[in-house]
């Protein structure tokens, strides 16, 4: 598939649901995947190498998905964190329908999934997960950030994971010199660690 594809608001061609079993947040559940989204198959290597690696989220606050995809993000952290309000962001209509019903099935009523545009200027976010589209380009890639990290709340953290072949060790120093020119002395970035050709970023601020 192109790596483009699903980037596309519309995806091209059928949707044609498939169901998947996976196992997210300690529990093996069944969600509807399809063609034209990120990762169709199951968890990429990616997004499951972050769910080895990060702590749990809190029990409760404000958490964002930056590009939810089907939702393994989004849904682990609606599953492990009941009492949280969790919103996905995420420019592929297919593939933020499918989270939704995903969520609905699983009986997440705290998960909501929005286009990018859709969520309030104001809102900010105690914990942001993402596994970011680093195929977009780079440039498209800092305007996303940049987008979603300043909204950040005081003494919130956000933890990225990013394939180290793709950037990963450019991307820290490009984070944290971009959010402190613009936000001097509020925002930190570092390495959280690393797993089988990833790193896993964090962004923490002040």
């Amino acid at each position: 598939m192109d790596s483009a594809h699903y980037f596309s608001a519309e995806p091209v061609g059928p949707e044609q649901r498939r169901r998947l079993s996976v196992t997210l947040a300690g529990r093996d559940v069944t969600v509807e995947t399809a063609g034209g989204i990120f990762s169709p198959d199951g968890l990429d290597k990616g997004t499951a190498a972050m769910l080895r690696t990060v702590p749990d989220p809190p029990p409760s606050g404000s958490f964002l998905d930056i590009g939810t995809g089907w939702g393994p993000l989004t849904l682990t952290l609606g599953l492990s964190s009941p009492d949280a309000q969790v919103t996905g962001v995420e420019v592929n209509d297919r593939a933020a329908q499918l989270c939704r019903d995903n969520a609905a099935a699983l009986g997440l009523e705290n998960v909501s999934v929005h286009r990018p545009d859709e969520v309030p200027a104001e809102r900010t976010f105690d914990l942001i997960w993402s596994n970011p589209p680093i195929r977009v380009g780079k440039e498209a890639l800092h305007t996303i950030l940049l987008q979603w990290l300043p909204r950040l709340a005081a003494g919130g953290r956000a933890l990225l994971v990013v394939q180290k072949n793709l950037g990963a060790d450019s991307l820290l120093p490009w984070m944290d010199a971009a959010l402190d020119e613009r936000f001097p002395g509020q925002f930190a970035a570092s390495r959280f660690g690393s797993e089988k050709g990833f790193r896993i970023l964090q962004v923490d601020r002040a």
